[in-house]
């Protein structure tokens, strides 16, 4: 079976908002993302799912922080290591 490629959205947490433009943060990395395709309004400290570029859902917190767990256990077990680690 040929290998299939897969976009993942990322949870990013927002450190501010300009206009439909957020900074958002990931693990350390700064990015800028479009907020026009969302919808409703985001401030400083929303979790948003990010995909190419574009803020597409707002992310309970809770949410935000299994799924950036769940990355690392991937990246984790991808690199031959214990999840524990």
């Amino acid at each position: 079976m040929p290998a299939i490629a897969v976009c993942l959205a990322i949870p990013t947490q927002v450190t501010v908002v300009e206009n439909n433009v957020a900074t958002v943060n990931v693990q350390g990395v700064q990015a800028r993302v479009r907020l026009d395709a969302l919808g409703e309004p985001v401030e400083v400290g929303d979790w948003l799912l990010v995909h190419a570029g574009f803020a597409i859902r707002k992310l309970d917190p809770a949410d935000a922080e299994e799924t950036l767990a769940l990355f690392d256990e991937l990246l984790a077990l991808e690199k031959g290591e214990s999840p524990e680690s």
